[in-house]
């Protein structure tokens, strides 16, 4: 199994094989809180003017995401597993829109699968990728914004490859480095409006999810199907 790691847009438009786009902090760790939350339906769009488009003929749909890491102009919600802790989700379509993670699925258009990547699920995607024994997979590092790499997505690559490979990770020590780096800004008091931070440890609590998150097309659009991978997230110690 060859495992690449790669980074940011160029990245995501050179994956081939099974590819992961990763964004930790925090579109495909949200969008794991927000199945888990019972919503039916996620629908990851790269331009915003699409997810208003979507709204406007659905107004049903929730308008979920971020540019600039702030909550846009009639969206329902930023890009914030904190935010959605009192939301009710159930059965719901979400339409999804982030300056990062969703532009990599749109990007990705040699891979022959797409799934979300963060550490909130990382167990299953080992396990899923495991299963699938693909000659190639590529670990995509969405970063921030799309223009810098950033320690969370790296990091949360190396971790997956290594798991991969059969090889030692030092979670906390890679936790440690990713609060004194990229980080840091969930605990400026400036931000928290936008990025709590609680959104830290929510999105680096490992392992707590038991599904993958992978891209599918229904004709129109493509959505995130929640595909369960683990029986009992409980026992993941990985």
């Amino acid at each position: 199994m060859d495992v690449q790691i790669l980074q940011l847009l160029e990245g995501a438009e050179d994956a081939t094989g099974v590819t992961v786009i990763i964004d930790v902090f925090r579109a495909f760790s949200t969008a794991c809180y927000v199945y888990d939350k019972g919503a039916a339906k996620v629908i990851p769009v790269g331009e915003i003017e699409k997810a208003y488009f979507l709204k406007q003929n659905n107004p049903e749909y929730i308008l979920m995401g971020e540019r600039n890491e702030k909550k846009p102009t009639g969206f329902d919600f930023g890009n914030s597993p904190a935010h959605l802790s009192e939301a009710n989700l159930e059965g719901r379509t979400i339409v999804h829109t982030t300056s990062s993670g969703t532009q990599g699925i749109a990007a990705a258009l040699q891979a022959d699968e797409i799934i979300t990547g963060s550490f909130v699920n990382a167990a299953a995607i080992i396990q899923y990728i495991r299963e699938r024994n693909p000659e190639t997979v590529s670990l995509v590092c969405m970063g921030y914004a799309c223009e810098y790499a950033t320690d969370e997505d790296t990091l949360c690559a190396e971790y997956l490859r290594n798991e991969l490979h059969g090889l030692d990770n030092d979670y906390d020590r890679m936790k440690r480095i990713i609060r004194k780096g990229s980080g840091e800004r969930f605990f400026d008091p400036a931000k928290q409006e936008w990025s709590p931070s609680r959104d830290f440890d929510l999105c680096l609590q490992k392992n707590i999810f038991d599904f993958v998150l992978k891209v599918e097309n229904d004709g129109v659009n493509n959505y995130l199907q929640k595909v369960n991978v683990i029986e009992n997230a409980n026992v993941i110690t990985g």
